[in-house]
Formats: C-alpha cells, structure tokens, sequence
C-alpha cells in the first residue's frame, strides 16, 4: 500500500498530514514509544519465526541488550527473571523465511554477543494472534465513525474557499479535527454526508429553537415560495406584522428596523448611537462578539477567542481608537473609564448574558450598574439580543432581567433559521434613522419575504403557553446530569446556564468574565468534543460557545447525552 494512512485519517475524520503530524506530537510527547505501518510478514515470505532464549551474565545485560536490538531481523528485545529450572533471561523474537535462517540469525547473534548459553523456541500452533488493547472499543476516545466523504468535501472545499468553511468556527481547528460536512437536519438530529446520525446541540447557532425543519415553519415557507416570492426590494405587509410583533415582545422596542445579519443590527445600533448622540466613542467588554465590523473586533469572543486573536489584521488602528474595552462584571472599570471618557462615549454595547466566550450570565447588579451609569453620562446603553433575545424569554434578557436598554439588536430566532437581523428602541433615537432622519442604513434584502415569513411562523410557537417552561425543564435536567456526570468522574468543570443556553468550561475557576473563561482546558474540551461526536452529540467545535437547546429534543436524547458524557469526561480527565 503506496499511503497506509490515507485511509486512517479518513476514518478518523483528518486529513493524512494531520494524523501523522498529531502522531508525531504523540513520539514527542512520550504518549507514545514508536510509529510506523506494520506489514503482515508471512505475507511477505517470513513463515517461520523463533522466541530465541539467552543465558546472559548479569552483569553483561547492558552491554549485551543494544547488540542484540541492533540485527533486523529481531523484532522484541527484553529481559526477564530467571527461575530455579530455567537459567534463561533474556528473550528476542528472530523472523526468517525457513526454520533454518533462524537458526543462522540466532548464531549470528550468539557470535556478536559473545554469547555461547542459549536455545531457539519455534512456534507449533497459532491460537490468536493480536495487538494489545489497552482499552475497550467503547473506552477509546478515536473517532471510529466512517467520515470520508466529509474528508473529501473539505479538502475540495479549500480549493475554493479560504480555510474550507464560510466561517471560522465550522473548521473545528480548536478540537483538531475536520469539519463535519452535513446533509439534512430534522427536529433535534441532524446528518452528516457519510449518514452518520447525531443529536445537535448547535441549532445553526442558536437561532433553530424548534428543531430543524418544524412543520409550521416549513409550512409557511412553502407556502411563500409557491404564493408570494423570495424578494422584491419594496415594501411587503408581512414586514409589518413581524415588526409589530418585535415591539410588542421586547420591552425597549417602540420601532424596529429589518436587517440580514446580527453583524449589521450591531453596526447600525452603534452608528445611531453615534448620530443621536454626537459623539464618537463606544465602549465593549471583552469577550462580547457582536459582529466582525472593524471598530467591534477587539479582544472579540467567539471564533476570534477560538483561535487565540483578540484583534484581527486589517482593523485599522483609527477604527479601534473610537473602542474602548472594559471588563464584563466590573462596574468599577467601567465607571473609571466613564470618569475619564464619559463626555465622548455615545453608548455601551453589551451582551447583557454573554455568550460568545461560553455562556457568562451577568453578576447581580452589574446590568442595573450598566443602566445607572449610561443614565447618568447621556450615553446610549445597547443589549445584543442576537443570541438571547426569544431564547431565554420571549422579551429576552430585558424581560428576564428587568433592565430597560435603550436599543437593542435581535437576530438568529426572528428569522426561524433564515438570514435576518434587526435593531430598534425609543422612538426618538430611531426616527434619526434613514428615510425619517439623517443617519443612513439601508439592504436590499432587509425583510424579505422568506426570513419574514419563518420568523413569523417561529414567534407563533413560541408565543404558546409553556414553552419556556418546557425549554427551562429541559435545559435544567442537561446541565444537572452533565455536572454529576463530570463529578463522578472525578473531573473539575465549571458549569454556567441561563435558560436554554448552557456551557461547561473545563477549569476549576468559576467564570465570571473573559480573563476567567481563557482558564478553560481547550484539549480536553477537544477530547471532550471528539467523544461526544463519536458518540452521536453533536456540540460547537470550540470550548467558548454555547450548548443550545431546542423545543424538538426528547426526554431520551437528554438521557443519552448524559450518558455519553460519562465516557466523554473520561477521555477528557486523560488529557
């Protein structure tokens, strides 16, 4: 076989180069003691092969040992006690083509050795022959699952696209292993091309609250497709009717405008904030994500604090000038720096439950310190709602937390998995937006019919009685049985969960804000994650995301991803 490990890598869901690259970190590492393709030898003409037995003088075992590992054709070399009716202590397997050339390898050696003591032991039935296995299959925490053809997608996927993936979080480089290419997904399980099954605790990040595909989502979008159309660039009624529902859910919403993207909903706000305000700086916390705009990735979570680069190449240094970054759960930074900048800052933008370096919930008091703050400063305060907002409440962490912003961005949920964003507040800030005032924002696929029309269709199921009851059982019943699966495995962990977001965090610490998250153990989070996924639970490729919970997962997959996780935390505590 010209390359005995392509077809490895592709079961084990890596490219060839990085097998042998991982295998060579393991010789380095002592993980391991050798490497290489172990050929079937009787395959090739050695039928005959001898246990040859050595009378060595003690004192010689040193000097005899490395001669004796030097010939070729001795392929085990060890020493062994010897017993009152057996004077032999020292053992090495010789291979031949005939009975004969072992006979003549073991003279060879004899004479190299100065040995004269010593007898050959031929074998006369095969029983079982075998390699060693340290572990049960089911211990091993390998990916055994066949993911060719996600290997064969990827590798052609990088001939086009930069890294493979459309976003860097979906290259699971922090867990070492290829992307998972899916298929189809349908209500809490998704399938990957190779027809691999998993329970997924993505959701498309966040938004897919019902499941995938839910039968009234794809209803109505069917029904759009065959009775409306896909975009027009002109006002829709269905524009209205989400708008209004957006407004009435969220307690700061007095007007709202559509967008595509959490990213522009982000962008927009802030702009706003700057127009209504007439000043020029923002402050962030670290580890909050609110979009790749150039002026918001600094010291940004998510993908950015996957890969260890708190500051992207190509953010000019006057974008982030205008940026002020501040510690999540530390009111009193947060107030030096408005002692100092206060009369220039426009507005504090804040995940008010961060949950792009994990899940943080915030302390007590720290939103209604960022309220007072903003309050007393003229400075506009924004929730980033794109990951909480209809997830953790239907009015979102402003509900939940009784905290008033004065603009808040909403994505993911409002569009029932398609593109959507949006942004909205007090009235007064929002008819400065464009056409009604001078602060210019404009798409042309802001409210098109389709991302309406699911998100629509998604605020109908979870307007109903009991669903974040039933979301809050569900959710409770995880993260309770994950705990105590990873305390009796004798694992430390940090879990964090608001609602049907949850997060455990492979550190001692509790974590409470970035400095806290980066503690995490991002290798065993990597085995923890290849486990799961060999498993049949399919979670973010990166320790710093969230796990989501759906409306569609059933009281068995709950148990079975608990119970997965026994062996998970295993392969974890091994790192």
């Amino acid at each position: 076989m010209g390359r005995p490990f392509e077809a490895i890598a592709a079961k084990l869901g890596l490219s060839e180069d990085m097998l042998i690259q991982r295998v060579k970190q393991f010789l380095e590492d002592g993980r391991i003691r050798r490497f290489g393709a172990v050929v079937r030898h009787q395959d090739l003409g050695f039928v005959a092969n001898a246990m040859v037995v050595w009378n060595v003088p003690d004192h010689r075992i040193q000097e005899v040992g490395p001669v004796m590992a030097g010939f070729e054709e001795v392929t085990h070399c060890y020493q062994r006690m010897r017993r009152p009716i057996w004077p032999y202590n020292f053992y090495t397997m010789v291979h031949g083509q005939t009975r004969e050339e072992c006979v003549q390898v073991a003279q060879r050696i004899a004479r190299a050795a100065r040995l004269k003591h010593y007898r050959l032991l031929f074998s006369t039935a095969e029983l079982k022959k075998s390699s060693m296995r340290y572990f049960e299959e089911k211990e091993s925490g390998t990916m055994q699952k066949n993911l060719a053809r996600s290997v064969t997608l990827f590798q052609e996927a990088r001939k086009y696209i930069p890294g493979g993936v459309n976003s860097p979080v979906r290259a699971f480089k922090s867990v070492g292993l290829n992307p998972v290419f899916i298929s189809r997904g349908e209500g809490s399980k998704i399938y990957d091309v190779d027809g691999n099954e998993y329970i997924d605790y993505v959701g498309s990040w966040g938004p897919l609250i019902l499941g995938h595909r839910h039968p009234r989502v794809r209803g109505e979008l069917e029904r759009c497709l065959r009775e409306v159309g896909t975009s027009f660039g002109a006002p829709t009624e269905m524009e209205n009717i989400l708008a209004a529902r957006l407004v009435a859910a969220l307690p700061s919403l007095e007007m709202v405008r559509l967008v595509n993207s959490g990213t522009e909903a982000t962008m927009s706000a802030l702009r706003l904030a700057r127009g209504y305000t007439g000043r020029n700086k923002i402050v962030k916390f670290e580890g909050c994500y609110h979009g790749h705009a150039d002026f918001l990735l600094i010291k940004a979570g998510s993908g950015a604090l996957t890969l260890g680069v708190p500051t992207s190449p190509g953010v000019p240094p006057a974008s982030a000038a205008c940026t002020i970054t501040s510690g999540y759960n530390n009111l009193e930074q947060l107030r030096e720096i408005f002692r100092l900048e206060g009369e220039d800052i426009a507005a504090v933008i804040v995940e008010p439950v961060a949950g792009n370096m994990g899940v943080v919930p915030p302390e007590p008091g720290f939103l209604e310190g960022l309220r007072q703050i903003t309050t007393d400063y003229g400075s506009l305060l924004i929730f980033d709602e794109v990951m909480t907002g209809f997830r953790i409440a239907y009015g979102g962490a402003q509900e939940k937390y009784g905290i008033i912003p004065d603009l808040t961005c909403l994505g993911k949920i409002i569009g029932g998995g398609l593109p959507v964003g949006a942004y909205g507040g007090r009235r007064e800030i929002m008819e400065q937006v464009a056409p009604a005032g001078p602060v210019y924002q404009a798409g042309t696929l802001s409210g098109n019919p389709l991302a309406v029309t699911a998100g629509i269709a998604t605020l109908e199921v979870l307007k109903q009685p009991g669903v974040y009851e039933e979301l809050e059982q569900k959710s409770s019943e995880l993260a309770r049985g994950l705990e105590e699966s990873a305390r009796e495995t004798g694992l430390q962990a940090c879990f964090n969960r608001v609602g049907s977001m949850l997060c455990c965090f492979f550190t001692e610490q509790k974590v409470r804000d970035y400095n806290s998250a980066c503690t995490a153990d991002t290798a065993r989070y990597a085995a923890f994650f290849q486990s799961m996924l060999e498993q049949g639970v399919y979670l973010a490729p990166s320790q710093f995301e969230a796990v989501f919970v759906s409306l569609a997962h059933s009281q068995e997959e709950i148990v079975r991803t608990v119970e997965a996780s026994r062996q998970a935390f295993r392969a974890a505590l091994a790192v």
